[in-house]
């Protein structure tokens, strides 16, 4: 319940909410090209996305194009730093309601 609770507020603040729409639409661009460009199922596009811009990258996919591997380089240059971003976010209100 104490989760639910954080998730909640997390949700209710205006800069987190924009914070959690910039990162979903930077995720839903790359599946999507990912899915139309190298024809990766739904799945596979959203797990490389995740796994790239979380700087994971397990390396069991890699763009096979030339224009995924060019989109790759820019996606991760913008993505990253908006992702660690929001995960950041994240942690600072999940420490901030801990606190209280």
């Amino acid at each position: 319940m104490y989760l639910v609770n954080i998730i909640l507020s997390f949700l209710r603040n205006n800069e987190y909410r924009k914070l959690l729409l910039i990162t979903s639409i930077i995720i839903g661009f790359g599946t999507t090209f990912y899915h139309y460009i190298e024809v990766w199922s739904w799945i596979d596009a959203a797990y490389f996305s995740v796994i790239t811009l979380t700087t994971i990258g397990y390396g069991d996919f890699s763009p096979a194009t030339d224009l995924g591997k060019l989109f790759t380089i820019g996606y991760i240059v913008i993505g990253v730093g908006v992702i660690l971003g929001f995960i950041n976010a994240v942690y600072h209100h999940y420490k901030s309601q801990n606190q209280k």
